[in-house]
């Protein structure tokens, strides 16, 4: 689902009901952040922190900050909402994960935004469930094929298949984020989704 083009125009409604149309907006799109933070979660920090409370912390951020974005929105409201999440999720892991156990790759780009999205979690969506042993049995080998394939694509090719796949962000949204051309954004896309149809079947 795509940002609504009137979210902005909404805000600029006066004070008095700014809170209100705000708490509206967010809620709206409360399902979407959810989803984006809990693929995103390191294992250990998941075990310290429930995405709802990275939510809660972004929600605190934007109420404060909301005036500023109305005075000078330089992108959809959705994905300054997002960028927000995704700077308070990588606060978190920055002070729950140890030094030694962060990527040394991750911390050479200062400009990054949130964490990657995490294979396991990507996994576990592209998988699903079991309901019986033979089907458990089945869907641990094709979570260890999906996996592998996973790998064998490129970081960025992990976050365009995450971003439209489960996020649900346009391919405007993507190239935006990314910093590519939407011809590359749904070129990336467009491959990555081929190689997963090709190994799970065309009903993915």
């Amino acid at each position: 689902m795509a940002d609504r083009p009137d979210d902005r125009e909404l805000l600029e409604a006066g004070d008095a009901e700014r809170g209100e149309v705000l708490n509206r907006l967010l809620d709206g799109h409360r399902e979407r952040l959810l989803r984006m933070v809990q693929m995103r979660l390191h294992p250990q920090v998941r075990q310290r922190v429930d995405a709802s409370d990275v939510i809660q912390d972004a929600y605190l951020e934007i109420a404060q900050r909301v005036e500023d974005y109305v005075k000078n929105p330089q992108m959809p409201f959705f994905l300054w909402v997002r960028r927000i999440a995704g700077d308070r999720l990588l606060k978190a892991h920055r002070f729950h994960l140890d030094a030694k156990q962060r990527d040394v790759r991750r911390q050479a780009a200062p400009e990054r935004r949130m964490p990657d999205v995490s294979t396991i979690a990507l996994v576990d969506q592209l998988a699903g469930g079991s309901t019986s042993p033979s089907v458990g049995a089945a869907r641990a080998e094709l979570r260890e094929r999906i996996a592998v394939m996973l790998d064998e694509l490129s970081d960025i090719d992990r976050e365009v298949l995450c971003m439209r796949h489960f996020e649900e962000l346009s391919n405007e949204e993507v190239a935006q984020e990314l910093g590519l051309t939407k011809h590359a954004a749904s070129k990336r896309y467009v491959r990555a989704l081929q190689r997963l149809r090709d190994l799970v079947g065309p009903g993915t």
